[in-house]
């Protein structure tokens, strides 16, 4: 009798299974972005929660400071920095510091103005001849003269410096809105992270020559006769030319900080407003080598600038103040408007006694009868721009 061969008997269940899973399966595939989007949300909660928990049970210690630090970044949250109609302003001074003739007076004056939504940066920079009647000085001295009252006295407000303090108020008077922070940067700490970086790409405008650039050093040397075949009358040994070419290059630390203190070309290169334009661009260039892949993904180089901002830079800025400005400064970092506070709005005034026989700028006076000293037109400009 012939064998037959068994029959496999199929279990019906197992087949509804796999036509079941077989149709989710589909399903799934067919909104795959949706479960991508799900699994990196999940990723970033767990993150969060580390940051958290760590940051709960290490609270007191090194660990839980950075972790705090770290929250502050990543969350970004709006109420642990001060603000005005969703936009934090930071006054950015750059001055001489130690060799120069006038170590605190702050010749670069920059209102750093981030908004919280858009994300998005605005810099104005502000001429440092503008006469202040309050402190019957020019702008760029505000910072010394509230160092100097404070010294003085030795009150302490317990919010930074009395040079940060005046030289914010001086600026809010100029501009209109309120400055929250400042930071100072010493000359030499701008040099030196410059030179962190590898250097900073700058296109040139228009070349110029200034025969009389300032060397360090020697603001105070008295050119004597030895020194010299015939005696130095014009106190030249004070000073170097330099040079620059239109177009594109590369510029150290040294060399950057020449291009943006210069003052004394010929023509138009000489004037403030064109000193503030190019110190528009290096800080352009900076930022754009600070956000490149090569020095943002180096932890070396980030360390490195640290320690040049700790040892350069006085602020009043509290840490976890800054570690929110820093997110909010890293996702508008390629949305930056720099502007020069237009000349339009301000004039030079003949050299006399009320100004204390000094070059200043004030605000432009079209209408008789508007006060002596008043900056609304500036005001509006600013609000125009911010807002």
């Amino acid at each position: 009798m012939e064998e037959k061969e068994p029959v496999e008997i199929k279990d019906k269940s197992f087949t509804r299974n796999k036509v079941l899973f077989s149709k989710i399966k589909r399903r799934i595939l067919k909104h795959l972005w949706v479960v991508r989007v799900l699994v990196v949300i999940g990723i970033v909660v767990v993150l969060a929660g580390g940051v958290v928990g760590f940051g709960f049970f290490f609270k007191d210690s090194v660990v839980g400071k950075y972790m705090s630090l770290a929250g502050n970044f990543i969350f970004a949250p709006s109420e642990k920095i001060e603000s005005f109609s969703g936009r934090t302003n930071i006054l950015l001074l750059g001055k001489g510091g130690a060799g120069h003739e006038a170590p605190d007076l702050t010749d670069t004056i920059i209102l750093v103005s981030v908004d919280h939504e858009t994300p998005d940066i605005f810099l104005l920079s502000t001429p440092r001849d503008i006469w202040m009647p309050a402190i019957r000085a020019k702008i760029n001295s505000a910072y010394y003269w509230g160092n100097q009252k404070e010294n003085t006295s030795g009150y302490d407000n317990g919010v930074g410096s009395g040079g940060m303090v005046l030289a914010k108020s001086s600026v809010e008077e100029v501009v209109g809105v309120p400055v929250h922070y400042a930071a100072v940067l010493d000359f030499g700490g701008f040099r030196q992270i410059i030179d962190v970086v590898g250097g900073v790409e700058i296109d040139v405008k228009r070349g110029f020559v200034d025969e009389k650039y300032p060397i360090e050093g020697r603001e105070n040397d008295e050119c004597l006769p030895a020194q010299t075949d015939d005696g130095d009358t014009d106190l030249s040994c004070r000073y170097e030319t330099i040079e620059f070419s239109k177009g594109l290059q590369v510029m150290d630390g040294q060399t950057a900080l020449k291009f943006v203190r210069s003052r004394n070309a010929e023509g138009e290169e000489g004037t403030d407003f064109a000193r503030e334009e190019r110190q528009q661009l290096v800080i352009n260039a900076l930022k754009q080598k600070l956000f490149s892949k090569k020095v943002f993904t180096s932890p070396k180089t980030l360390l490195a600038i640290k320690d040049v901002l700790v040892k350069f830079t006085e602020t009043d800025l509290e840490e976890g103040e800054e570690a929110v400005l820093a997110r909010f400064i890293f996702d508008a970092r390629e949305s930056v408007q720099s502007e020069v506070l237009p000349e339009e709005f301000l004039e030079n005034p003949p050299i006399s006694d009320k100004y204390d026989n000094l070059y200043v700028l004030i605000p432009r006076d079209d209408d008789p009868d508007t006060p002596e000293h008043d900056w609304s037109r500036v005001h509006e400009w600013v609000s125009g721009k911010l807002y």
